[in-house]
């Protein structure tokens, strides 16, 4: 991001009359934007389904977009509400989570016209954040670098398809019958109620959760690249912060995941039944497989051999995968990089965490290790099964909501 080494950087000051104004623009352009009728059922006429992967940085999402982004009944975007917090970075989370919410509602109905508030008039594909990233981008009818089933890549799709007009977007969403949108921007599950009580939507939520201690490690190796969205959580109205001693933003990261779970699964409202599931990055790279035929099956996906040949290479690579990585999702040993923070991290520093995240250890399955001799003995096994402290892995089927 060629910031220099300093603990933040400075930005200039706009009156918080001027942010407020800017932000009421924005939302009565969206509140339009959103109020007209979404677009019809993909070919075929069924009704489509769309999926939230909900989590937060440096948790295993990028991992997880790329099962959803490569399954040919998928359109995939990677955090669209990138573009609302770059645009408005001189808000807060909670001040920017309605603008993110309609954001993610429009683009769900494949209403690309909401992002006329946040990209130049005159676009291409490549104006949308990660865009290579999505199979569907570069597959027809938005591009032709690949064939519509085949695996993608990045590399391939950038210099082939980056010109494509940004149209293409639209046309391609709505020609699939799943729209999957992975983003890190929610802090809470209220805020999606109007998106899941939608009949319109049918919407499914993957929560997806890591172990904190590893989250800090991976934090620690992309400071630079976080140092806008940190000062966005902890509402600096503008400072970009790189360096985070008193790991503010790890606890704030703890907090959410605790909100929303517990949201989901202590009394539910019932438009919530059956449409969301906590994952566990741990227990994905530790039965892939199982787990994403799990995954897929609570989306309404099904597992083809071809994904899973692909499954298999990218969690069966060498190596904890370099930092030039950090982003992508690479073949590497998908259980030697969730295990990395145990020799990585001083054992001062794990105590810390685990003092900040007691709540989400404990609600999520997370072992606390009490020495560095446990820290690094990796027979110890920190991951608890699941359901030990009675915590509820999906939406119950019955009595949501109820007393």
């Amino acid at each position: 991001m060629g910031m220099p080494p300093a603990v933040s950087m400075w930005l200039p000051r706009v009156s918080s009359t001027a942010v407020t104004a800017l932000l009421l623009a924005q939302t009565f352009l969206l509140l339009f934007l959103v109020s007209r009728p979404g677009p019809s059922s993909p070919a075929g006429g069924e009704e489509r389904v769309h999926v939230l992967v909900l989590s937060s940085w440096r948790s295993g999402s990028s991992f997880v977009g790329q099962l959803f982004s490569q399954h040919p009944d998928v359109f995939y975007l990677m955090e669209p509400a990138w573009h609302v917090w770059t645009t408005l970075s001189q808000g807060s989370a909670a001040t920017l989570h309605m603008a993110v919410r309609d954001l993610v509602r429009s683009v769900f109905l494949c209403d690309m016209d909401v992002f006329d508030a946040y990209l130049p008039w005159r676009r291409n594909l490549s104006d949308l954040f990660q865009w290579a990233v999505s199979r569907a981008l570069c597959s027809p009818p938005a591009c032709s670098a690949f064939p519509r089933g085949a695996i993608s890549s990045e590399a391939v799709c950038k210099p082939l398809c980056a010109r494509q007009p940004f149209s293409l977007a639209q046309e391609a969403c709505r020609s699939y019958s799943h729209v999957v949108l992975k983003e890190v921007r929610f802090f809470n599950l209220q805020v999606l109620y109007p998106l899941l009580s939608d009949p319109a939507l049918n919407l499914h939520i993957v929560h997806l959760v890591r172990d904190p201690r590893a989250v800090l490690r991976s934090r620690e190796q992309t400071a630079k690249a976080l140092a806008r969205d940190n000062g966005i959580v902890l509402g600096t109205n503008g400072t970009w912060v790189e360096a985070d001693p008193g790991l503010r933003v790890v606890r704030e990261v703890c907090r959410s995941h605790v909100r929303i779970a517990e949201a989901a699964t202590l009394k539910p409202p019932p438009f919530l039944r059956g449409r969301y599931r906590l994952v566990r990055f741990e227990d994905l790279v530790r039965e892939p497989l199982a787990e994403i035929r799990a995954l897929y099956a609570f989306t309404g996906l099904s597992l083809t051999p071809q994904l899973e040949a692909w499954i298999h290479n990218i969690t069966h690579g060498s190596g904890p995968g370099a930092r030039r990585e950090a982003f992508k999702t690479s073949s590497r040993n998908a259980l030697n990089v969730s295990q990395a923070w145990r020799h990585a991290l001083p054992f001062t520093k794990i105590r810390r965490v685990q003092e900040l995240c007691a709540g989400a250890l404990q609600l999520l399955g997370y072992r606390p290790v009490y020495s560095e001799d446990e820290q690094r003995n990796l027979a110890l096994d920190l991951v608890l099964p699941r359901g030990l402290n009675g915590f509820t892995w999906a939406s119950p089927p019955d009595n949501c909501g109820q007393a």
